[in-house]
């Protein structure tokens, strides 16, 4: 409301109540290898369900990273997953052409681009009419069919018997040159008769082999029919509609064109998709074939635009062969006065050369889809990152440390989880073996509180394959921080046997004991161990860093992490607001209250707000700049306890000697 110039009554508010938020922190983040998927691309998975339907079950070469994930989600529901791309993944490829395969890795890639390939949704690509929409041997499972006219979808009276057939034959014949009005697969019925349909099998000029529809044990027609007694045909696939494809309401307004509609199935044609054959996965019902149809809702309506914004199997890449007119706009009138037909009848094909999701990554395209997906702390929130394997191919098993440890410490806003490699402690014949390749291991690593390192390999049961697997323990050590911090809070210790316990665990590689503890605690790895009657458990809450500082425990450098992530962005609230005594009163007014609820939920001892003229001298005001400092003392969890019993004699006073028997 502007200032008053006459007399009246103006009302202003100013909010006073900016409170500080919680953020989210048990955010987990993997990159991995998958059976299909979206490549470099986050996609958020809340439950084992979704991680299979999203990117595929286990393999015998990606179970490691699909274990990693799965182990994650058995403790929470949120977990970023990003599929690496693997050399040699390509898309599967329907109406396909000679030329060379595609990979499209994710819908952004397919609408802009890398940088390098694509777009491809411009029908540049000259690969086929249809892609799948995610690499791999999946997407050989697909079928797609399309009718594109009425006449496609089903004549009446199309073709008569040339000749009387008997009941229980297997081939009729047409009148000369009628053949040509049926496709294979058509389904066809005697005008007059008992209505029963067949399915054409294969056409030979004029002679149509036939079986019934739908199919039963027994073979042939049911009845007997006569000499140029009248048939009925309609597409394959007329049952899954309720109309024949037409003319849209939309191209009948501009009064140019007809016939725009077409009907669209996706299918499993194997099952291998679904687990029945010939499965329909998606209906698209009179889309258009105009690039400026729209629906009698105005909503878009054109057929590539559908399939990319709704499509959960596939991408569209060009019009199929001879299609000419497809993609004009509904007012263009030199297309003349029909939307041409393919091929003058409906068609179909299956999905072929799809690869990938059995390759391993190297172990730079590994890295590269770590860099894509978390490196920005500003474009991907995650509190948990999760390492998976240690190793890849020929590359030495430290080099994903470092790399791993390099990343969380420049977003230092989050933990990162190791496991040491394979090699280390799955099959290795000694214990005392396993405890200095696992040390030799990870004195490799930097020393950095923004790491956690764990003792080796879980083995857990594979249900989708039948076998046992070797798995790393990073998964669920980043799952048991996320559990703790639903159980209580993210500055609780996760290790012990109150919130340590591993899920699915049927065998340690590496089950160390107290002496070989002892070792791997010095040097910064926390021990997974198994207890008789009690179960396997992090028996440690260390983090990667090398001296002694309160950061040197998980639940420190995670209280840390909840606090600067929530402050700082309470924080943007004083920018571009004056330096001067009311907004550092206002700013400190937020954050007390909530260090206030902190400590009272035991994660913080004691705390100090300094933001007042000592911090904020005139020269931070000229640079224009703000200051507060906070001064915590962090709640420590208990690593070693020491219970020391002593024996009196019977007439012996305890107020005498308490304090003097240590």
């Amino acid at each position: 409301m502007a200032d008053l110039f006459s007399p009246g009554v103006q009302v202003k508010e100013k909010d006073l109540t900016t409170t500080v938020r919680s953020e989210p922190t048990s955010i987990g983040g993997i990159v991995g290898v998958f059976e299909k998927g979206p490549i470099e691309q986050v996609v958020t998975i809340d439950s084992e369900a979704t991680l299979i339907e999203v990117f595929g079950k286990p393999n015998n070469t990606n179970f490691q990273y699909w274990f990693s994930a799965a182990s994650f989600l058995a403790y929470t529901n949120t977990l970023k997953c990003v599929r690496a791309e693997t050399t040699g993944a390509v898309n599967a490829r329907g109406f396909a052409t000679a030329n060379a395969a595609i990979l499209v890795k994710n819908a952004e890639h397919y609408s802009d681009g890398d940088g390098i390939t694509g777009p491809y949704n411009n029908g540049s690509a000259d690969v086929g009419a249809f892609c799948a929409r995610t690499a791999g041997e999946w997407g050989n499972a697909l079928k797609v069919a399309i009718c594109s006219s009425a006449d496609e979808y089903g004549q009446n009276s199309v073709a008569t018997l040339d000749g009387n057939v008997a009941v229980g034959a297997t081939t009729i014949d047409v009148q000369t040159g009628e053949g040509a009005s049926f496709n294979e697969n058509d389904i066809i019925w005697f005008v007059t008769g008992d209505g029963q349909k067949y399915k054409i099998s294969s056409i030979s000029t004029d002679t149509l082999t036939i079986v019934r529809y739908p199919a039963v044990n027994s073979t042939g027609l049911t009845e007997a029919a006569v000499d140029t007694t009248a048939i009925h045909r309609r597409w394959e696939y007329f049952e899954q509609f309720d109309v024949a494809p037409g003319t849209s309401t939309h191209v009948t307004n501009k009064g140019v064109n007809t016939g725009d509609e077409l009907h669209l199935l996706v299918i499993d044609s194997t099952g291998g998709i679904t687990g029945v054959a010939d499965e329909v996965l998606e209906k698209w019902t009179s889309l258009s074939k105009a690039s400026d149809a729209l629906t009698d809702d105005g909503a878009g309506n054109y057929y590539v635009d559908v399939l990319f914004t709704s499509s959960y199997y596939i991408y569209w890449m060009d019009h199929p062969t001879g299609g000419t007119d497809w993609g004009s706009t509904s007012d263009n009138a030199t297309i003349g006065g029909v939307f041409d037909s393919v091929t003058g009848g409906p068609i179909a094909s299956g999905f072929t050369s799809g690869v990938g999701g059995n390759v391993s990554p190297t172990e730079g395209q590994r890295q590269q889809a770590y860099n894509k997906a978390f490196s920005d702390p500003d474009i991907e929130d995650v509190n948990l990152l999760i390492a998976g394997p240690a190793s890849v191919g020929n590359t030495g098993a430290s080099t994903h440390g470092v790399f791993m440890i390099d990343l969380v410490e420049k977003r230092k806003d989050c933990v990162a989880f190791i496991s040491p490699d394979n090699n280390d402690v799955v099959n290795v014949s000694r214990s005392y073996n396993q405890t200095r390749q696992v040390e030799d291991y990870f004195d490799a690593l930097a020393s950095s509180s923004y790491v956690v390192f764990d003792s080796g390999y879980n083995k857990q049961y594979d249900k989708y394959n039948d076998v046992m697997r070797w798995v790393p323990l990073n998964g669920h050590i980043a799952g048991l921080c996320a559990r703790t911090d639903h159980l209580e809070d993210a500055w609780w210790s996760p290790a012990g046997l109150n919130r340590g316990q591993i899920r699915s665990s049927v065998q340690l590689a590496y089950n160390p004991k107290q002496t070989e503890r002892d070792t791997l605690y010095r040097a910064r790895i926390n021990p997974v161990v198994t207890f008789p009657g009690e179960g396997t458990m992090l028996w440690g809450d260390k983090t990667g860093l090398a001296k002694n500082s309160a950061f040197s425990r998980i639940n420190v450098r995670r209280l840390f992490l909840v606090i600067e992530e929530a402050i700082a962005l309470a924080a943007r609230t004083v920018l571009f607001e004056f330096n001067d005594e009311f907004t550092r009163n206002d700013f400190k007014a937020m954050v007390d209250p909530y260090l206030r609820d902190i400590q009272s939920r035991r994660g913080i001892i004691d705390f100090l707000t300094v933001c007042d003229e000592t911090n904020n001298t005139p020269q931070v005001i000229d640079n224009n700049e703000f200051r507060a400092d906070f001064y915590i003392k962090p709640a420590r969890s208990i690593n070693f306890i020491t219970l020391t019993f002593i024996a009196t004699r019977t007439g012996v006073d305890f107020n005498e000697i308490v304090g003097r028997a240590g």
